[in-house]
């Protein structure tokens, strides 16, 4: 009996020490070149509500997505590097097609995954996406996920 209890107890710490932290994304962070001209763009192009800096510093923008999570751009100078398709930001939304519509709009280009011109990815799981590229050509790919 001693064993069982002593057995129980362990099986519960360690589903205890075991459980999830439970995190939510607060922000991602790009550092930019020109911090008014992608603000420009995250505010028109993705309609992105900005909000103000906490201490109001000069070079730095920053944008609600969705609830408190947030995209901050930040303007220093950096080392360039190949921004790679597969290392982007994920915008999910209902409305694709309002999307892809504003893009139009505005003379946006975006593709699908392979890397076809005004083209929609359909995954085998039926999301849709799409792809586009920042003015400091950092991807984003914008989906018809539901969370």
């Amino acid at each position: 009996m001693k064993k069982i209890s002593v057995l129980i107890t362990l099986i519960f710490s360690l589903t205890a020490s075991a459980q999830s932290f439970d995190f939510k994304i607060d922000h991602f962070a790009i550092v930019v070149e020109d911090v008014d001209k992608s603000a420009e763009f995250y505010g028109t192009i993705l309609k992105l509500v900005e909000t103000p800096h906490p201490d109001k510093k000069p070079g730095f923008r920053w944008f609600t997505i969705s609830g408190k999570s947030q995209i901050h751009l930040i303007q220093k100078e950096f080392a360039p590097f190949e921004k790679n398709k597969s290392m982007h930001l994920c915008l999910a939304t209902q409305d694709l097609d309002g999307v892809i519509g504003n893009l139009k709009r505005n003379n946006i280009k975006f593709w699908d995954w392979p890397g076809k011109e005004n083209a929609i990815t359909t995954r085998t799981d039926g999301v849709q996406q799409i792809y586009i590229q920042d003015p400091d050509e950092y991807w984003i790919e914008i989906n018809t996920a539901q969370h």
